[in-house]
């Protein structure tokens, strides 16, 4: 379960990702376009420390793009180089916004949902003291077999990133790891698929109403 808060943020995520998202190589839209938010999926951290949150954008006439970041209330050592930003959240103080494909909480997030046919987390929010379920904008399910362990959070020195287009691949401990970035080319991942076995994490939302892959999975065998 994700617990949302009623807060002020600055900079918006839409503000962060307008600056960051046309800075990096997989990057496809209007660089100077104005930013959509389309749609976003949130993992639970079993520590409950890091906020995981997937947001699906669009820079102007662009295809959409898939940025996972998460959210930690000190610095990650080891991931300078993932670093978007700092913001200030009214309610959690200052917060340290990472490329999450560089952060080991949601690189076994997304590995365990893939490999166990996990989902998205749920959302709530309290309003006026009541807690209220929030419905996702995007819904996402893992094609692995449920029951399964959940993977282990690698070390910051163990992740390797290297971007591909389209794709960015994590190579983490035994896990390897790729991220669609450009949603609007079905070969994204076909082209990255590694020849072992895999598992996918697919998604559908209010613009694309059938399952998308979002994610491959590889594990040793």
């Amino acid at each position: 379960m994700a617990l949302l808060h009623q807060a002020d943020i600055t900079p918006t995520k839409i503000d962060m990702l307008s600056r960051w998202a046309p800075t990096q190589p997989w990057f496809v839209g209007d660089a100077g376009g104005s930013v959509t938010n389309l749609a976003a999926y949130r993992f639970d951290d079993p520590d409950g420390q890091v906020g995981i949150e997937t947001i699906l954008i669009t820079a102007g006439a662009g295809p959409v793009l898939q940025i996972p970041v998460t959210y930690r209330d000190a610095p990650l050592a080891g991931a300078e180089t993932s670093l978007i930003t700092t913001m200030q959240h009214s309610v959690l103080g200052e917060r340290w916004v990472y490329d999450a494909t560089g952060d080991p909480a949601y690189l076994a997030a997304v590995a365990t949902a893939a490999i166990t046919g996990g989902h998205q987390a749920e959302l709530t929010i309290e309003i006026d003291g009541q807690m209220v379920v929030r419905e996702p904008t995007a819904v996402v399910a893992g094609s692995g077999t449920p029951g399964g362990a959940a993977v282990t959070p690698p070390a910051v020195a163990e992740i390797s990133i290297r971007q591909e287009p389209g794709a960015t691949v994590v190579t983490a401990g035994t896990l390897r790891i790729i991220v669609a970035r450009v949603l609007g080319d079905d070969d994204v991942l076909a082209n990255q698929a590694p020849d072992s076995a895999h598992e996918v994490l697919a998604g559908t939302w209010s613009d694309q109403p059938t399952l998308r892959a979002l994610v491959l999975v590889a594990t040793p065998a």
